[in-house]
C-alpha cells in the first residue's frame, strides 16, 4: 500500500471530512432529539404530564423516521439539504441528512436512559413540590448520565456509519473515497486503508465515550 503524496492527502482530508460531519451531524441531532425524547417521556402514560394524543403523535413520527432507509432518506430530503447548504452534496449538505436521520435515533437512545431513571427518585421530588421543569433539568437529566453518555458512544458510531453510506451519493469523507477508488475503480488497497481508518475511529470514539461514561458513573468506586 505504497500511495502517493496526493493519496494521502486525499484520505487525510477525508478524514477530516468524515469527523466534520459526524462531530456537527451528533451535537445538531441531540439538540433537537433531547426536546423530542424530554417530550415523549413527560407525557407518556405515566409521565408527568400524561397527554395521549401529543404522545402518540410524536411517537409515530419518530417510528416513521427510524424506519426510512438512511440513503433513501438523504435522497428525499435533498431539497432542504440545497435549502440549507446551497446544494446537493458534499459534507455541509449531508450534515443536513444526517440530522434528520440521526435525530429520531438520538430521541429514542435519550428516551431509553431517562426511563431508566428509579422513579422512586422522581417520586421524592414530587413530595417536594418540584416543577416539571426542575424535575428535567436536575433529576431526570443528571440521574441519567452515565447511561446518556453510553448511548452519545453508540450514537456516534451509528452516524460514523451513516456517513460512509452517504459517500455513495457525494458526501465525501472516507465513504466517498471508499466507494470512488475502492469500488468504482478496483483500488482494493484503498478501499481497505479506508475501511481501517473507520473501524479505528469508532474505536477510538467507543473508548473515550465508555471511559467519560465510567468516570461519570457513581455506582463505580475508586
Amino acid at each position: 500500500m505504497l500511495f502517493s503524496a496526493d493519496i494521502w492527502a486525499m484520505i487525510g482530508e477525508g478524514i477530516i471530512d468524515t469527523l466534520y460531519m459526524v462531530l456537527f451531524s451528533t451535537a445538531f441531532s441531540y439538540v433537537f432529539g433531547l426536546p423530542i425524547a424530554i417530550l415523549l417521556v413527560v407525557t407518556r402514560k405515566n409521565g408527568l404530564h400524561p397527554m395521549p394524543m401529543v404522545n402518540m403523535i410524536t411517537d409515530v413520527v419518530v417510528n416513521i423516521l427510524r424506519s426510512v432507509p438512511f440513503l433513501i432518506l438523504m435522497i428525499l430530503v435533498t431539497p432542504l439539504m440545497r435549502l440549507i447548504a446551497g446544494k446537493g452534496y458534499g459534507p455541509t449538505a449531508t450534515i443536513v441528512a444526517l440530522v434528520v436521520a440521526a435525530t429520531p435515533y438520538v430521541a429514542r437512545m435519550i428516551e431509553s436512559s431517562l426511563l431508566e431513571v428509579d422513579p422512586g427518585v422522581i417520586e421524592a421530588a414530587l413530595s417536594m413540590g418540584a416543577s416539571t421543569k426542575t424535575i428535567i433539568l436536575k433529576v431526570l437529566l443528571p440521574e441519567a448520565k452515565t447511561s446518556l453518555l453510553v448511548g452519545c458512544t453508540i450514537v456516534i458510531g451509528t452516524i460514523l456509519g451513516y456517513s460512509a453510506m452517504a459517500g455513495a451519493l457525494g458526501a465525501g469523507g472516507l465513504g466517498d473515497i471508499a466507494i470512488r477508488y475502492g469500488y468504482n475503480r478496483y483500488e482494493f488497497d484503498i478501499l481497505i486503508v479506508t475501511v481501517i481508518l473507520l473501524v479505528i475511529l469508532v474505536q477510538i470514539f467507543q473508548i473515550i465515550g465508555m471511559y467519560i461514561s465510567k468516570k461519570t458513573d457513581k455506582r463505580i468506586r475508586e
